[in-house]
């Protein structure tokens, strides 16, 4: 290890985008990281280990077997490499990661030295996808993605655009300059100094996309619950998986994002400040004390409409051939409220699961609400909104609609920040 410098692991798989590891390699060095470079079998038809070994001054390990087997550390003591390289390094950067990988971290696959290396490591774990729009939109990918997620890897979202393949859409492996940021700013917890000293040194596109950098955006996100008793509430499906790519989507364009969450399982995104609360009261309240350092407000949280007048102090206990009577009443309208105390410019957002006529009941709760935008979309379809990976639906405004085919939630969450700073605009 270069003394002094702080060692980082690239990983680097088989795709026609690992030649963007190179620049990667290149501007972790400018940035005063000492890379070393692992590659998969599949690597080396696209890059050869030697251009990696020319710019890191390190050794590239592409096999398990061989010369490869073992290493010799510092201190003359024989280490199974896989295992010496995964407790010293800092950080592992695995770029472009393809389906294949992915899917070997998520099921704890280890059949070659990177993914031996991922199951040995207890250091930061970032991946970069890249791969065929189908192939990234597969569930299965996105369900591998998610479990990734849930374990505390850190994802950087593929961009949108022309592929090798020829197609269109996502899938393209993010720019070397913005994994390199998300590599500083994972080691360091913030990536001003180390960006400057990239952005300078790169002509490549811009590590993070800043056109929300000024904007405050609060998002509301997961599905309240209403107490029965102290044991059942109730609630709905809602997983918060859109809200939380809507709170990401906009911190990785610049914006400051306050994202207020009711009960979810996932994981917190990194670089914003959440808010946890349970009840349709408490997210009112926590929307309302925010409500004026917001410049954007998405409201995709599934607020409950009813709550029980009366809530059991004790379990209600089952008794033989007796009916529960539960008295609802209505919950406060939070999407109302916020469109009638927001700040003069604030662009408000709201979201609509519909089972029927997603469209025109979308287009009234645009009225009715007098918000600026409205999300809708159908939950009734199988293997879209609540529960799924991917979503769909459209983009209501006063003007016209946008329509979002079947697409992962994370590039949905793009898609919906594009049409909101044309609102902007």
């Amino acid at each position: 290890m270069s003394a002094g410098r702080m060692k980082v692991t690239v990983g680097v798989c088989g795709g026609i985008a690992a030649y963007k590891s190179v620049e990667l390699v290149r501007l972790l060095q400018d940035a005063g990281y000492d890379p070393h470079v692992v590659m998969t079998k599949a690597a080396e038809e696209f890059v050869r280990p030697l251009t990696f070994e020319a710019i890191s001054g390190h050794k590239v390990i592409t096999s398990l077997w061989g010369e490869d087997a073992g290493a010799v550390t510092e201190d003359n003591d024989s280490s199974i490499e896989h295992i010496h390289e995964a407790q010293t390094t800092k950080l592992l950067i695995v770029t472009p990661a393809t389906a294949d990988m992915l899917a070997k971290f998520a099921h704890g696959l280890a059949d070659d030295f990177l993914s031996t290396m991922f199951l040995a490591t207890t250091a930061p774990v970032i991946v970069a996808p890249a791969m065929n729009v189908n192939m990234w939109e597969h569930p299965a990918t996105r369900a591998n993605v998610e479990t990734l997620r849930g374990r505390g890897v850190r994802v950087i979202e593929p961009g949108s655009g022309y592929l090798a393949c020829g197609m269109v859409g996502g899938g393209r492996l993010a720019e070397p300059a913005t994994i390199a940021a998300a590599v500083a700013e994972t080691l360091t917890g913030s990536v001003a100094k180390d960006y400057v000293s990239l952005a300078e040194k790169t002509v490549a596109a811009p590590a993070l996309k800043a056109d929300f950098a000024g904007e405050t955006v609060l998002v509301t996100a997961g599905g309240t619950r209403e107490a029965i008793d102290p044991v059942r509430f109730i609630g709905n499906r809602s997983s918060g998986r859109m809200g939380y790519a809507v709170a990401e989507a906009a911190r990785q364009r610049g914006a400051r994002v306050i994202l207020i969450s009711a009960p979810t399982g996932l994981q917190e995104p990194p670089g914003v400040e959440v808010v946890r609360v349970v009840t349709a009261e408490e997210m009112r309240c926590a929307v309302m004390k925010r409500l004026r350092e917001a410049t954007i407000v998405v409201m995709a949280a599934a607020v409950s409409d009813y709550r029980v007048r009366s809530v059991a102090a004790q379990k209600i206990k089952r008794e033989a051939a007796r009916a529960v009577i539960l008295e609802l009443e209505a919950t406060e309208d939070i999407l109302r409220e916020v469109v009638a105390q927001r700040v003069v410019g604030t662009i408000v957002v709201g979201f609509a699961a519909e089972t029927e006529h997603a469209t025109a009941n979308g287009r009234a709760k645009l009225a009715s609400k007098g918000v600026d935008a409205v999300v809708v979309n159908d939950v009734s379809v199988e293997g879209v909104g609540f529960d799924a990976e991917q979503n769909a639906g459209s983009f209501l405004t006063k003007s016209g609609a946008v329509e979002f085919p079947v697409m992962s939630k994370a590039t949905m969450a793009d898609r919906i920040l594009e049409e909101v700073a044309k609102l902007r605009g």
